[in-house]
């Protein structure tokens, strides 16, 4: 009775000292595990932080707008004036694009004609583009304004674009100068120089049209259009004037009679045999002609007295 009751209990002792082995043997291993993987997703973690914060730069850099101050305008104006007189007209306007600071680009000058009497002048000016509104005043006062206009073009986002493009040539321009500094063979050197060398004159043209539409915006173009209020007559000219231009008209006139003789002469002299065989020729057919016409006149009579 007694070994029947301590079976059971040796039994229970040790299924219960073998189950307080496993789970100390899994939590051991679960430990072990978890301070294993721990790094590892301290690492994963940490990536993905570094890689969603430069994805929410990069996003911030592609949405932020670029800031303007202003407008980034190309400012074009005409006016057109009727003044009294166009030459002293053109003296003051002269006067006025020193003091503005400009440059004259252009002058035309019309003289009176019988279908277009008055006397006009078209003058295209550059002016500071800060300077525009004030030019455009004292052009106004030098006579009575017919007509005036301004047009503007804005092109920032050209600028924008421009500038952009540029940046990016540069830093490939540079990046392409590095691996053609660690290029091996010629082929590979050949490669990258005519890529360096086609990126060099792409930055070259954009910055030329870059520097254009910047020099564009900071002057203004301005066309001024004049007319005379009153027709001009040409005055007449003195009595020795008058007689100087007759004579030199006549000496022209004779000088122009005289090499015409001459070159008849020579175009004769030239032509000469061709002219004494048709000469001979008319001669010779006069001649049988006379003398061929009276033996038929003959005939008939000759027959009659017979």
């Amino acid at each position: 009775m007694y070994a029947s009751t301590k079976l059971p209990r040796t039994s229970a002792l040790f299924v219960s000292a073998l189950l307080g082995g496993l789970i100390f043997t899994s939590c051991a291993s679960s430990d072990r595990s978890t301070n294993q993987s721990a790094p590892q997703v301290a690492a994963n973690s940490a990536v993905n932080q570094l890689s969603a914060r430069e994805n929410s730069i990069s996003q911030k850099a592609e949405v932020a707008p670029i800031n303007r101050s202003r407008p980034q305008l190309i400012k074009k104006a005409a006016i057109s004036l009727t003044v009294n007189s166009v030459d002293k007209t053109v003296d003051a306007v002269s006067q006025i694009i020193n003091q503005q600071q400009g440059d004259l680009i252009g002058l035309k000058q019309q003289q009176p004609k019988s279908d277009n009497p008055r006397y006009t002048a078209t003058i295209q000016l550059r002016i500071p583009e800060n300077r525009l509104e004030s030019t455009l005043e004292q052009l106004a006062k030098l006579g009575t304004v017919e007509s005036r206009n301004i047009t503007a073009e804005d092109v920032g986002d050209r600028l924008v674009d421009f500038q952009a493009r540029l940046t990016n040539l540069q830093k490939t321009e540079a990046n392409l100068q590095k691996i053609m500094d660690r290029a091996g063979s010629v082929r590979d050197v050949l490669s990258v120089s005519q890529e360096l060398s086609n990126v060099r004159q792409t930055i070259e043209q954009i910055d030329a049209q870059l520097k254009n539409l910047k020099n564009q915006v900071a002057y203004s173009t301005i066309t001024l259009n004049l007319e005379a209020a009153v027709s001009s007559t040409s005055p007449q000219p003195a009595f020795g004037l008058q007689v100087q231009e007759t004579w030199n008209n006549s000496t022209h006139s004779l000088s122009t009679f005289s090499v015409g003789l001459l070159k008849l002469g020579i175009w004769l002299i030239v032509y000469s045999p061709y002219l004494l065989i048709f000469a001979a020729l008319v001669y010779g057919f006069k001649r049988w002609r006379r003398n061929y016409s009276p033996s038929l006149t003959q005939t008939p009579e000759s027959t009659r007295s017979e």
